[in-house]
């Protein structure tokens, strides 16, 4: 994708969010692909008692991990491992797709690690799980496949096998 590609898609993704008109026309365009089944896990336990862990679409990753490809028109269905135990200014965003600049400002809109860790701090979560990820949204064609096939179910059994209880998923 050129530079000029990646200014329109930045360009479209403020215009829209100024113009509400203009968004509800875009939404209502959009036709995503329909999944039958819900891969719906009831909730064990005490949400007291409970591992919490984020994964965003947001587009959010440390600054010294490879940065989402903007270049592909189909997106990036890979994920980045996000480690809390790092400062929080060490995160960023890269992402054409949506108008990030508030959640530049503040990570927390996108991923609400802060809130989590104050609701772990009062007792209404059990633990903030160590690893949390990072995906791009904005996934179509051939990289669809990728995503529902092999990075997200890597990422179910990533956190599958540290015992995260709940997991918060945030759009970007």
């Amino acid at each position: 994708m050129t530079t000029f590609s990646r200014f329109k898609n930045r360009f479209i993704a403020k215009l829209l969010v100024r113009l509400p008109f203009l968004a509800k026309r875009s939404v209502a365009a959009y036709h995503p692909p329909e999944s039958r089944e819900i891969p719906w896990t009831p909730v064990a336990k005490k949400l007291n008692e409970s591992i919490v862990a984020l994964v965003t679409t947001a587009g959010v990753h440390h600054r010294d991990q490879k940065a989402f490809d903007m270049k592909d028109p189909n997106g990036d269905p890979s994920f980045r491992v996000i480690d809390v135990t790092k400062p929080f200014a060490d995160l960023m965003i890269t992402h054409d797709y949506y108008d990030h600049a508030d959640a530049d400002r503040d990570m927390n809109i996108v991923f609400p690690v802060d809130r989590l860790r104050e609701f772990e701090q009062e007792g209404l979560i059990g633990k903030l799980a160590d690893a949390h990820y990072g995906f791009m949204g904005h996934i179509m064609g051939p990289h669809l496949h990728t995503l529902i096939n092999k990075t997200a179910p890597e990422v179910a059994h990533l956190l599958k096998t540290a015992g995260v209880d709940i997991v918060l998923l945030t759009p970007g």
